[in-house]
């Protein structure tokens, strides 16, 4: 063969040769692609465009674990419980350290009402990685859901030394110690809540508890009032605690309490304002 031909030639032959090679499409789409197509839709909330896509790249390499997080995350999102454990679960089983993975299938695992297997994968994310604020605070959570309260307090204040500028995680430590009877430090935690966040209304709600427990009506009713306008504004974050605790945002209960203060305080009329508006609430 002439020299003037040998280097077209020899690419020419590269290129066939890497087309043979496992996992290579030239010119075509890789499954790692379209993993990263659908984590991108996940994020502009097209649930089921990254769905299509993570299967996508799943039938094209079955070993992807990312495809696999990504789809049960998305399934998650669906309300698709068993589909995103299942998927969440496949990437696990692919890649044992993804702590993603476990952060996601502890969440659907209490939306599923499986405390246990939430606190276990909380922790599986904590052993990964300790500077994970969150999963202390949502380990915190689920503690304080099955009632030990001092395991909750400590997750919780493992949260905030690891982030002390997170209001959010000052609120439900505060919760766990009005629970505990320690009214003082859950009106000091509740109070920092709001230092950090203005719009926090269950810190107000759970310091407006504590006030009330210790005898201080006026402040509780103030803490109420706050807690009842703050309700149909609530911040993402807020909205997420609320569900965490079980609240409603449009429920009744901030309007109830400050009944209840305004009853002890002798103020029948306030009081039985109050419990009509929870009661429209209710809608009774």
């Amino acid at each position: 063969m002439s020299t003037k031909y040998r280097p077209a030639f020899l690419i020419l032959l590269a290129l066939l040769f890497a087309l043979t090679l496992p996992g290579c499409t030239f010119g075509q789409q890789t499954a790692e692609d379209f993993a990263k197509r659908g984590d991108a839709k996940l994020k502009k909330r097209d649930l089921d465009g990254a769905i299509a896509d993570c299967s996508k790249a799943i039938e094209l390499d079955p070993k992807v674990a990312d495809a696999y997080c990504i789809r049960g995350t998305a399934k998650l999102n669906k309300d698709d419980l068993d589909g995103a454990i299942a998927d969440l679960t496949k990437a696990i089983e692919l890649n044992p350290k993804y702590a993603r993975a476990y952060d996601n299938r502890g969440y659907a695992k209490m939306k599923k009402g499986d405390l246990d297997g939430q606190i276990a994968d909380y922790t599986k994310v904590i052993e990964l990685d300790p500077e994970d604020a969150y999963a202390y605070n949502n380990r915190g959570v689920d503690k304080q859901k099955k009632g030990d309260l001092d395991g909750a307090i400590a997750d919780y204040t493992k949260a905030i030394e690891l982030k002390p500028s997170y209001g959010f995680f000052y609120t439900p430590r505060g919760g766990a110690k009005l629970r505990k009877g320690d009214l003082d430090g859950a009106i000091a935690d509740c109070s920092k809540a709001i230092e950090l966040d203005p719009k926090d209304y269950l810190a107000y709600d759970s310091r407006g508890d504590a006030k009330q427990d210790k005898g201080d009506l006026d402040g509780a009713i103030a803490d109420y009032t706050a807690a009842s306008r703050l309700k149909p504004q609530l911040t993402i974050t807020q909205n997420g605690q609320a569900r965490i605790f079980g609240f409603n945002p449009r429920c009744a209960e901030a309007y109830y309490k400050r009944g209840e203060a305004k009853k002890a305080k002798g103020d029948q009329a306030g009081a039985d304002a109050d419990f009509a508006q929870a009661a429209k609430l209710q809608g009774r």
